[in-house]
């Protein structure tokens, strides 16, 4: 008779030093999202922006802007009534805010300027595959033509064919004059030779 199975072992996973408690996870099924504490962004878009602001700090229209708002600034906070006034003279918040502006301006500039390194290191290494590719054509070319030159040493030209048929005219009128027989002296020759 054969022993009973107890149904809780039976359903238990694998025991011992090997053994995974965690349930197994399936690699063809995406994980399901967790929470997350910090807000989560795109790093290409956070990018492209921090391009686009960089290029903008980088162009006269920001220094005519930025020079219109601090001269503004400036003259509101002096000839304005005192209770109009918000920045008073050593101009403290102006001071606060062109080192916000700066403080913000400069890390998304060097943001900009290592993508646009990534960028031309991509550039110069698809540059440096295509010269290698084009040295490599140009010595195949230079081996395949060198190839032809050779072969065409051995190949009959057209300048070289001519000439050695001026040669065989020139040699065939040379043996036509030394025997030449006339029609009539061949007629001749056979009236004397039938009779």
């Amino acid at each position: 008779m054969a022993p009973e199975r107890d149904p809780a072992r039976v359903e238990r996973g694998p025991a011992g030093a090997t053994a995974t408690t965690r349930p197994r996870v399936r690699l063809d099924q995406p994980r399901p999202p967790r929470r997350r504490i910090l807000p989560e962004w795109d790093p290409e878009a956070f990018g492209r922006l921090s391009e686009r602001i960089a290029r903008f700090l980088g162009t006269g229209r920001f220094i005519v802007w930025m020079t219109i708002v601090i001269i503004v600034w400036v003259l509101w906070n002096i000839f304005a009534p005192r209770d109009l006034r918000f920045d008073n003279y050593p101009f403290i918040f102006l001071t606060l805010m062109l080192s916000l502006q700066a403080s913000y301006a400069a890390p998304l500039i060097l943001l900009a300027q290592n993508r646009q390194d990534d960028r031309d290191r991509v550039n110069l290494e698809q540059d440096r595959k295509q010269n290698e590719r084009s040295i490599a054509d140009t010595e195949y070319l230079t081996r395949e033509i060198a190839a032809l030159r050779i072969g065409l040493g051995e190949v009959a030209t057209r300048d070289w064919i001519r000439s050695e048929l001026q040669d065989m005219v020139k040699e065939l009128e040379g043996l036509r004059d030394d025997h030449v027989v006339f029609p009539a002296e061949r007629s001749r020759g056979r009236d004397v030779d039938d009779r």
